[in-house]
């Protein structure tokens, strides 16, 4: 004697094409949500992309100012010291171990400006 259908059992073709259409529905809405994420990733990409050339902008004008504001301030001593050894008649050319003592001051003095130790 044949068994009756069970009762969660699909009528085709009906039932068929309808669990066929709702597969196809999850399919077009998970590809939706991936080009969604797709579009939110590369917009956030390009975020921090014109955040990072702000930040590296910015440090680039700070450095600027720094540079001038030394330049500034090594021009004015020089020109005091030149002015004092005038004053005091004393002109002479620096010697060598002189450009020395000047360069490591000025490196000191440049690597305490930039944060580079003492």
């Amino acid at each position: 004697m044949p068994k009756p259908p069970a009762s969660d059992a699909l009528d085709p073709p009906a039932d068929v094409e309808r669990a066929i259409a709702r597969v196809l529905a999850a399919e077009r809405a998970a590809q939706l949500a991936v080009d969604q994420a797709r579009a939110r990733a590369a917009a956030s990409t390009e975020s921090a992309r014109a955040t990072a050339r702000d930040v590296a902008a910015s440090i680039e004008r700070r450095l600027k100012a720094v540079r001038a504001a030394f330049e500034g301030r090594t021009s004015r001593e020089v020109a005091s010291l030149e002015a004092a050894a005038r004053e005091q008649g004393l002109p002479r050319a620096l010697s060598g171990a002189d450009l020395a003592r000047v360069d490591a001051a000025v490196a000191t003095l440049a690597r305490r400006l930039t944060g580079g130790g003492a």
